[in-house]
């Protein structure tokens, strides 16, 4: 499934990437290039690491200290253009709850054609309904500095993620809970009989593919905690690896890292229950709760 949205944000990974390779080609340093090319290393620097929108000239520059070929040079010069551009999710002129790690991966996600989660706690994003992401937000010890705007932004940024479930260019979603995410009670009975529904909603038509991986299955070579892969339509962008962690994330993109995790999400997939077991499971779980 190819996806038919465009992200700034894989743009500017797309773009650091070549930028990264050329320079290993030629066998250069920073100092090297910033003198041949005229662009200060710093923004060099920044430009191969994707840390900020680089300026259509510095990269006509670069690529004229490469000796690309015109045609070479105006599709890194498009790259450049499209990665200025700002993401739905992203507010002009004011800070924002979003942290910008997150930011990244949002912009990620927008372009992705498939993605492959793991969650061993808790109901991922994707498929939370928003009482379950309020009552999330309402647990937080951070959260209650921020103002009620604030929080409605985190809960509108959620669900229009979730938009893309529903549309034309579907992402093939691969979607593995531990048992405890749906065990675990999560804003009271009915908010969580509502989550669990929705669960079931969305697996029905096949939407999404559900599996839990039940307690019984033992240890497992996920215990570390959760990750997602994202994989991306041809020649957008490598595989990447996400993981998330309190203050901030880890993207992974070496091909030895992608291959590692996996083998283990085959793992994961072998060990759990199948889509449609996992569904009478969760059906059994919300039939033990009071209607929503």
């Amino acid at each position: 499934m190819t996806s038919g949205r465009t992200s700034p944000t894989v743009r500017r990974r797309r773009l650091a990437a070549e930028m990264r390779r050329l320079r290993a080609d030629r066998q250069v340093n920073l100092d090297e290039v910033a003198k041949g090319s005229d662009v200060g290393r710093t923004t060099v620097y920044r430009i191969e690491q994707a840390s900020h929108a680089p300026k259509v000239n510095d990269i006509r520059a670069l690529c004229r200290y490469y000796g690309l070929s015109e045609e070479a040079t105006e599709e890194l010069v498009t790259l450049a253009r499209e990665s200025r551009q700002r993401g739905w999710w992203q507010r002009p002129g004011s800070s924002s709850s979003i942290p910008a790690w997150f930011e990244t991966y949002i912009g990620l996600e927008e372009e992705a054609s498939e993605l492959l989660v793991y969650e061993p706690e808790l109901i991922t994003g994707l498929l939370q309904t928003e009482e379950y992401y309020r009552a999330l937000l309402g647990v937080d010890p951070v959260l209650p500095e921020e103002g009620d705007a604030e929080r409605d932004r985190r809960v509108e940024v959620r669900l229009k993620r979730q938009e893309r479930l529903y549309g034309p260019d579907t992402p093939k979603l691969w979607v593995i809970l531990n048992e405890a995410s749906v065990r675990r009670t999560v804003g009271g009975r009915t908010v969580m009989k509502k989550q669990l529904e929705q669960l079931i909603a969305l697996s029905r038509p096949r939407r999404i593919t559900l599996q839990i991986l039940p307690f019984s299955a033992g240890a497992h070579a996920a215990v570390d905690g959760a990750f997602h892969i994202l994989h991306f339509p041809r020649q957008a962008h490598p595989s990447i690896v996400y993981l998330q962690f309190r203050r901030g994330s880890l993207y992974l993109e070496e091909k030895a890292d992608i291959a590692e995790y996996m083998d283990i999400y085959e793992h994961l997939r072998a060990m759990a229950l199948s889509p449609e077991l996992s569904v009478e499971l969760i059906e059994r779980i919300a039939g033990e709760l009071p209607p929503a």
